[in-house]
């Protein structure tokens, strides 16, 4: 969905949703109207994981714009590649190919599992007593 002069597309892993805008730029990153060294500055390998997609098409002509909702930082930095991965397969058709030998197209689709009644967890079962 091209709009104006951005290109949007959503980034979904595990309980983590990133919305996405890539706009032609110099390859500032801005996540929740922060810097994305100031939002993950706990990590500078969830920084790194961020510049995959464009690693993978050699190109960080572009900036990007994400609000992300739920999940943990490395959940959310898994939406946003996702997220940026689509967003750059709609703007270029030919990415595509690149994009997805790269694994950066498909969801990862593991989810927590819930937890069941009469059970501890979700498989955990109750402590057996003999007598």
């Amino acid at each position: 969905m091209a709009k104006n002069n951005y290109t949007y597309a959503l980034g979904r892993r595990k309980r983590a949703t990133a919305r996405v805008r890539l706009v032609a730029g110099k390859g500032v990153i801005t996540v929740n109207d922060k810097p994305a060294e100031e939002y993950f500055a706990a990590s500078t390998r969830l920084l790194a994981e961020l510049k995959i997609p464009f690693k993978a098409i050699d190109d960080e002509k572009y900036d990007i714009s994400a609000k992300v909702l739920g999940g943990g930082h490395s959940a959310q930095v898994d939406a946003i590649k996702l997220a940026v991965s689509r967003a750059l397969s709609i703007l270029n058709e030919d990415l595509k190919g690149t994009l997805k030998k790269a694994d950066l197209l498909g969801r990862d689709p593991r989810e927590k599992e819930r937890k069941k009644f009469g059970l501890k967890g979700a498989r955990k079962q109750r402590q057996f007593t003999k007598r």
